[in-house]
């Protein structure tokens, strides 16, 4: 699997860390430079964002404060939220925010916008460091679809979970995150950093140019992170998170269950759960999807039930990630 990950990560020039864990058996490997300039290579110790990916700490969140009886899958943003948001549905619940079903309208609409640069031409990207501070981009917009009615998914969504959190728990929400989540999970090396002041060991997000160099993405996405996406994470810390939340006490097992059950069909054995994409061919859960794109921002992390195989790939590339992710996933099916 190594000579082929390698060769794989040399054709695609790919920049990140990728690591395997089977069973108590890991294998680690890092590839290109977390700063170009200053030619510092990236290792199994560097921090990537990782964009949606940040979404599970999200849902583990809310799960943790619905298991704390502060609200229910079924609390509407209505009842919880005193933001003015005048044209959406009364009926909006967490549940709805939480499987993208909510029908609210996206801050990134792909199909009205191409490229996620758009966004900061009237809300600067650098003024966005707090939740509220991306309320605008969304707020007053007109909803898209009746509450449950259609899958579709939604960043705006997330937002409005986070902002739950911070009513809720009476924290910030990335103190709310690094108190309950990172911190009793061990995850020393992650956190909601700003981008005008990184720490050491933190990769610099990369997009290539039409002439084939690079820029950095430093204008291009948030200056820090909320609940919609951009924690920073070593590929370690990853694994220790979904360790912890599928065989440790992160959540009861009972609430954990719920958490990872599938809740609405994509496509034939596709469905979406209250954090991940998930293959379902047997009714049982087979293989977990996590993913996280924004620009100089790939990631990919996977979970094989049958073998107890998680794959977890950080690229500070716009691209990469899966292209190494389906070659662990060969070697694995050749393995059979």
């Amino acid at each position: 699997m190594l000579t082929q990950l390698k060769v794989e990560a040399e054709n695609q020039s790919f920049s990140g860390t990728i690591l395997v864990k089977r069973n108590n058996h890991s294998i680690i490997e890092s590839f290109g430079y977390a700063n170009k300039a200053e030619k510092l290579k990236n290792t199994h110790a560097t921090r990537y964002g990782i964009a949606s990916g940040s979404k599970l700490f999200t849902s583990i969140a809310i799960f943790q404060l619905i298991e704390r009886g502060f609200v229910t899958l079924e609390t509407k943003i209505s009842d919880c939220l005193t933001f003015n948001f005048p044209h959406f549905d009364d009926e909006i619940s967490i549940k709805h925010l939480l499987t993208h079903t909510s029908g609210i309208p996206d801050y990134f609409d792909e199909s009205v916008m191409d490229d996620f640069e758009e966004l900061w031409i009237n809300t600067p990207m650098y003024r966005i460091r707090k939740l509220v501070d991306s309320l605008p981009l969304f707020q007053y917009k007109t909803m898209k679809e009746t509450p449950g009615s259609l899958f579709r998914y939604n960043n705006s969504g997330y937002i409005l979970l986070g902002l739950i959190i911070e009513q809720v728990s009476g924290q910030p929400f990335s103190d709310y995150v690094t108190e309950h989540i990172l911190t009793p999970v061990g995850m020393k090396d992650s956190g909601y950093f700003e981008l005008d002041a990184l720490p050491g060991r933190t990769a610099l997000g990369y997009i290539e140019k039409e002439d084939g160099s690079y820029r950095t993405n430093l204008y291009s996405v948030p200056v820090k992170g909320g609940a919609d996406g951009g924690i920073f994470v070593t590929v370690a810390d990853m694994e220790k998170l979904w360790r912890q939340l599928y065989h440790g006490d992160l959540l009861s097992k009972k609430m954990r269950n719920v958490l990872l059950s599938p809740q609405v069909q994509i496509e034939e054995d596709l469905y979406y759960s209250y954090c991940s994409y998930m293959e379902v061919p047997d009714e049982k859960p087979s293989l977990f999807i996590f993913m996280g794109y924004d620009p100089g921002v790939n990631y990919r992390m996977t979970h094989f039930v049958k073998s107890d195989t998680t794959v977890i790939v950080c690229s500070n590339h716009s691209d990469g990630a899966f292209n190494l992710l389906k070659a662990v996933e060969e070697t694995l099916a050749n393995e059979v």
